[in-house]
């Protein structure tokens, strides 16, 4: 197991180059002060938490091969360390772990379709009609026990989503939605107990894959209203934004989110997300 100086010197040597805030600050001015960090930093704030996801990411990963991989050895180990303290190291580093990442997975694949039934995942859970109504409703619950759960998260903590708990909150027995004036943020609680991050781009591809209607031989899939588009969470850590391009919202906009959204797709879309054996087809769209 990696010790904690490990730890440590993993992230020194990852966070050595980002701006840290002055000692004896307060709370509130420490917040303010990481505020204007994130909003100045080059690409600004949505660049900023991307670049703490990363090297978080890379945190877990070195210290996953410290721990049963290549890097017991402390040579290799060493090298590594200077290698991720560099922007270019970095990128290098990821690019590494992505190649073997795919070598990996097709492995994986090939292995799955061999063992597993023809059949989609079953839908991760159903979205009562009483629950539907509500949101369309606009009955917000307000901050709740799984929305404090995943406040209380340390990757979320770390890259600071919410310094306040938001206020316009929808929670249910699976997870929540945080609704902004012309946006939904959806939080599925599995996936952040899991891991947010290797779900952004699986629940964006079970979006495409229900809208239209994949594979071939399946009933329509449903009609999209105009003025609604879809993006990955990373910007609010979450498993999927929804957005409205126009504002104030345009009449059914919220019904259709919440009838069509809420009480048909969503089950199956974290049914097909959230079972890591499953491979989407070929013909659904993959990454950002």
């Amino acid at each position: 197991m990696a010790s904690d100086l490990d730890t440590v010197r993993v992230l020194r040597a990852l966070f050595n180059d980002l701006p840290r805030p002055p000692q004896g600050l307060t709370e509130g001015e420490t917040m303010a002060w990481m505020q204007q960090a994130m909003q100045e930093f080059e690409g600004g704030e949505m660049a900023y938490t991307i670049e703490h996801i990363t090297r978080n990411s890379i945190v877990d990963i070195v210290l996953r091969l410290r721990e049963d991989g290549h890097l017991r050895d402390d040579a290799a180990f060493e090298n590594t360390l200077q290698q991720v303290s560099t922007p270019e190291g970095r990128k290098t580093f990821m690019d590494w772990c992505i190649q073997a990442q795919k070598s990996s997975d097709a492995t994986s694949r090939l292995l799955n379709r061999a063992k597993r039934s023809l059949m989609d995942p079953s839908p991760r859970f159903s979205v009562s009609i009483g629950d539907v109504q509500r949101f369309i409703d606009g009955a917000v619950t307000g901050p709740g026990p799984l929305l404090a759960e995943y406040l209380s998260r340390p990757d979320v903590r770390g890259i600071g989503v919410y310094e306040e708990p938001p206020g316009q909150v929808y929670e249910f027995d699976w997870g929540f939605i945080v609704e902004e004036p012309a946006a939904w943020h959806v939080y599925v609680a599995e996936a952040w107990r899991k891991g947010s991050v290797g779900y952004f781009e699986r629940f964006l591809q079970a979006w495409h894959m229900e809208v239209a209607a994949v594979p071939e031989g399946s009933m329509p899939g449903p009609l999209v209203p105009e003025a609604l588009s879809v993006e990955p969470g990373i910007g609010s850590f979450s498993s999927l934004t929804l957005i409205s391009t126009v504002h104030p919202l345009p009449e059914g906009l919220r019904q259709w989110v919440g009838e069509v959204f809420l009480g048909q797709m969503l089950g199956a879309m974290a049914g097909r997300a959230l079972e890591d054996d499953y491979d989407f087809p070929l013909e659904v769209p993959q990454g950002f």
